[in-house]
């Protein structure tokens, strides 16, 4: 067997996992059937959008040296002993989580799946999904029976984009199992690279594990978007209020109200289990609510940049609008989901002139539009009628952008007390 491991799909679940395998040793090869994806990977490139926030060109460099491999070839799919999928599954236009990468994924797989082989699925999917969909197109594909010729089990991808203090070795890995011998040969594999697993009762324990994960930080990202909300009103400075709360150490955790909630998991995860469950009569209303309530962050920060014009005697019509941090988390490229784009273009929606600055992101589109990129941080933000923060990139220093700025809104409370207009 050339490799030990076969990661599908290389985007920001599939490059983590195979750079953990590598780094431990494992012999890995990445397969993925987009051949500019695997044409950008074998020169050396970090694709847009690839990784967790934390791979370089220089880990990539890594990964080769230490024996990883990428190819668009699904030959190469039958020689390994334990296939990952990690495919993609974004939110269709039904608002639904589309499935077609995975399906894509598991029959590419099963016309070379040989017995004895170890499958996993990483990618964010409806409880039951491993059971009642890629079972049976691996098993009609493959001629094999899961359970009993090849190990099936699931377990929730835990990445946390640009986290630097947490990542595969050190974060707990669950695992979910259709047999306890399936949960015991993926306990096996995730146990040469990661410190602690953790055995579900089975796929659909391990599945909903994600579910909960991503609605517990959704749910509680929208009470604290509210009570920014709330305390604007009142005139309270909502940062002081958690900055004080989050002193008691039992019963409470810390929350920070932003422009809107981006990412892959988050993204997908509030709605997809509350779509499902309607056809049941058992909605989370809970988590509906939560969409509403973070849905409708990026039209408040519009009308706050509105109102901080018409304070200082201007109008939007024809405002220079200076946004800083397009990506959806601190120091990473990856704009998915960020609110960012919906801000851009309800401000030009209201006649206002958008530039931005990212220092990881050096295109960016709305509206099928190229948007100005500044080069000059500090004389943009002194250019501009408005300066808004919408992502804090250890890049920024904010008490001099503030001196700098003629009007600077702060979404992320980052700014120093008494320098900047605050969400």
């Amino acid at each position: 067997m050339p490799a030990d491991l076969a990661v599908i799909g290389l985007g920001h679940l599939g490059l983590p996992l195979a750079q953990a395998a590598t780094a431990a040793a494992i012999r890995t090869v990445g397969y993925d059937p987009d051949p500019r994806l695997i044409a950008d990977l074998r020169a050396g490139r970090l694709p847009s959008g690839a990784g967790d926030g934390r791979l370089s060109t220089a880990d990539l460099r890594r990964m080769a040296a230490g024996g990883f491999q990428v190819t668009a070839d699904p030959a190469e799919l039958g020689r390994v002993r334990t296939a990952v999928i990690c495919a993609p599954t974004p939110l269709g236009e039904d608002r639904k989580l589309d499935l077609t990468a995975v399906a894509e994924a598991a029959r590419t797989l099963a016309a070379r799946l040989r017995p004895h082989t170890t499958v996993l699925l990483e990618s964010t999917v409806y409880p039951g999904t491993t059971e009642e969909f890629l079972r049976p197109v691996l098993e009609r594909g493959s001629g094999l029976l899961a359970g009993r010729d090849f190990h099936l089990a699931y377990s929730p991808c835990r990445l946390d984009p640009g986290n630097r203090a947490h990542g595969p070795a050190n974060t707990p890995k669950v695992i979910g199992g259709l047999t306890p011998a399936c949960t015991e040969a993926a306990a096996a594999f995730y146990g040469r690279f990661t410190e602690k697993v953790v055995r579900a009762r089975g796929p659909r324990e391990a599945e909903t594990v994600k579910v909960l994960e991503t609605n517990y930080r959704h749910v509680n990202i929208a009470l604290v978007n509210e009570m920014a909300v709330y305390c604007h009103d009142l005139g309270v400075d909502l940062w002081d209020v958690v900055r004080c709360a989050e002193t008691k150490p039992f019963g409470f955790q810390a929350f920070r109200p932003g422009p809107g909630v981006g990412g892959h998991g988050v993204a997908v995860d509030h709605d997809h289990m509350a779509y499902q469950q309607r056809g049941l009569g058992l909605p989370l209303r809970m988590v509906e609510l939560a969409q509403a309530v973070n849905g409708r962050m990026p039209r408040y920060v519009t009308q706050r940049c509105t109102a901080l014009l018409n304070e200082y005697g201007k109008s939007a019509r024809g405002a220079r609008i200076l946004l800083l941090g397009v990506g959806y988390k601190p120091d990473i490229a990856d704009e998915e989901g960020s609110p960012a784009r919906e801000i851009a273009s309800r401000l030009m929606d209201l006649g206002a002139e958008i530039s931005y600055h990212d220092p990881y992101v050096p295109q960016w589109r709305v509206r099928g539009q190229r948007v100005e990129r500044a080069d000059g941080l500090y004389e943009a933000a002194a250019d501009a009628d408005l300066t808004v923060l919408l992502q804090h990139h250890r890049a920024y220093d904010l008490q001099g952008l503030a001196v700098k700025a003629q009007l600077l809104l702060d979404t992320r409370g980052a700014s120093p007390a008494g320098t900047a207009h605050r969400l």
